[in-house]
């Protein structure tokens, strides 16, 4: 089913957009929620919450691209369940791990209030994406959108871990040169 189709079920309020939204973006969503969450679960919870924030947002809102607006409250709504699972325990896995590789460029984001001023620090981090080769960019995402590790890049790429890892690091570099450019 074409997007605009599942998008014009939450319209008319049917809760077969429910059904087509699992259909088509159900293993998308669960593999974004998995690799943040790494319980099945937990993964699973997330995926129907996402579900519900679809259904509760659409409408008013028409989402110009379904797949990015699902990840994206999947995501929101994983990193939220880690956040409080973890609160009173730090333990391993990609998610602290990425978020620690990123601290030392966006440490600023954490402590800024101001919605504005978030909004040009995206702003710029998007413009910093768009200059890169779409390899880099690819990995990149990969790692700190989708959370997948430094193995499951290589895999997906045809790359050594080694390569990954170095590719990440200089984009950090890069980045922070880029920000510090900025202002930020």
């Amino acid at each position: 089913m074409e997007d605009s189709a599942i998008i014009d079920l939450y319209f008319e309020r049917s809760e077969e957009a429910i059904t087509a939204t699992s259909a088509k973006y159900g293993s998308y969503c669960y593999k974004i929620a998995y690799q943040i969450l790494a319980n099945r679960e937990d993964s699973e919870e997330s995926v129907s919450d996402t579900y519900l924030a679809a259904w509760n947002n659409i409408p008013p809102r028409y989402p110009s691209v379904l797949a990015t607006f699902l990840g994206k409250i999947t995501r929101h709504i994983s990193l939220d369940r880690w956040k409080s699972r973890t609160a009173q325990k730090r333990g391993g896995g990609e998610v602290p791990l990425a978020l620690e590789e990123l601290e030392e460029c966006i440490s600023s984001m954490e402590s800024t209030e101001d919605t504005c001023e978030r909004r040009e620090l995206l702003r710029s981090i998007n413009r910093f994406l768009g200059s890169l080769s779409e390899t880099e960019r690819k990995v990149f995402v990969c790692r700190y959108w989708y959370l997948d590790s430094s193995q499951e890049i290589a895999e997906q790429f045809g790359f050594s871990q080694s390569k990954v890892v170095s590719m990440l690091h200089r984009t950090r570099g890069k980045l922070n040169k880029y920000l510090q450019k900025e202002g930020y």
